[in-house]
């Protein structure tokens, strides 16, 4: 059975696998206004992954906040990262514009990390909305698949699994 989404009240399939908690986080390289992101660039840390389908869109930007803001209130080891299909150029924008410090990397390219973490809709070529967290050893230790993208993913549960790695 095939995994979907909902946007705009529109069903749209996923690509990729369902990741689950337990498995290894799959390897990404992806693009930034200062270059290559990739998965290995956080080795050792909390790496929190936040997927929206467009910074430019009202939820993605109040999920893109939200992280932004609680990211001062964890120990160093927590990383946060968007992941978009946005160009770099519009990712660096939108942060600027934003005040937000949190890095943002684009899937743009060849929509390599949507299709090795499930959250690609590809009759859109977007991202559906997700977060996952990474434990320091590349275990995925929370995943969140939101089922419908005009939604704001559960934000207390990402935070405790954040908490209870990183603590």
């Amino acid at each position: 059975m095939a995994r979907t989404t909902i946007m705009g009240g529109k069903e749209h399939e996923l690509s990729g696998p369902e990741m689950k908690v337990g498995e290894r986080a799959p390897g990404f390289n992806l693009r930034s206004k200062g270059g290559e992101v990739k998965l290995s660039d956080f080795a050792g840390k909390v790496l929190v992954l936040s997927v929206v389908p467009s910074l430019d869109t009202s939820v993605c930007a109040l999920q893109t906040k939200r992280f932004n803001d609680e990211m001062s209130r964890m120990p160093d080891n927590v990383k946060f990262l968007t992941v978009s299909v946005d160009l770099p150029v519009a990712q660096a924008r939108f942060c600027g514009d934003n005040n937000v410090t949190m890095q943002a990397a684009s899937d743009h390219f060849d929509v390599a990390f949507g299709k090795a973490y499930g959250t690609l809709m590809p009759d859109m070529r977007w991202e559906s909305r997700a977060v996952f967290v990474v434990d320091p050893a590349g275990e995925i230790k929370y995943v969140e698949y939101v089922p419908e993208v005009g939604k704001e993913p559960n934000y207390d549960a990402a935070l405790q699994a954040i908490r209870t790695i990183a603590s």
